[in-house]
């Protein structure tokens, strides 16, 4: 069981419904690209961080030259 306040919640169904997901679905996609950037993933997922800081640094480096 899940406890969310029912704002959140509206939230989320909005959301899925956009994405054409299932509530489930939703929170799941939430929850795995969040462990993905956090580099909480075990195994080849926990690369997902260092690309993006990658692509970030490269926005940085562009924005100063």
């Amino acid at each position: 069981m899940l406890r969310i306040d029912e704002a959140t919640m509206k939230a989320v169904e909005a959301w899925a419904a956009e994405e054409f997901r299932s509530v489930n679905g939703q929170l799941e996609w939430i929850i795995t690209k969040a462990l993905r950037e956090a580099g909480r993933l075990p195994g080849p997922q926990q690369q997902a961080p260092a690309r993006k800081k990658t692509e970030e640094q490269k926005n940085n480096s562009a924005e100063s030259d």
